[in-house]
């Protein structure tokens, strides 16, 4: 892949920094800078990803029955199986159920 040049100014401090961080990993400045850039704009791009789940979210609630059923039947059956079978699972035990 074909690279460009570019200056970046750094303070002596970040410089430094930046230059341990290249010396222990035994790699040069620009690959430290490359990296971070790439970890910066895959955060930005993964926010953008969360920022457009929520919009949907907020357009559909996650409870809006649709096609496959009411969300709020099926969780309310789910959450009374799970209680049956932890009460089994209490008196199987020994204990008392609640």
């Amino acid at each position: 892949m074909a690279r460009t040049q570019t200056l970046v100014q750094l303070d002596d401090i970040l410089l430094s920094l930046l230059d341990q961080r290249a010396a222990q990993r035994g790699v040069s400045r620009s690959q430290v800078i490359r990296e971070a850039v790439e970890a910066h704009l895959a955060s930005d791009h993964e926010s953008e990803i969360s920022r457009q789940i929520l919009a949907g979210y907020e357009r559909i609630p996650q409870s809006t029955p649709d096609e496959w059923g009411d969300p709020s039947r099926f969780t309310a059956a789910a959450a009374r199986d799970a209680h049956r079978r932890l009460d089994a699972e209490e008196r199987s035990a020994g204990h008392e159920a609640w």
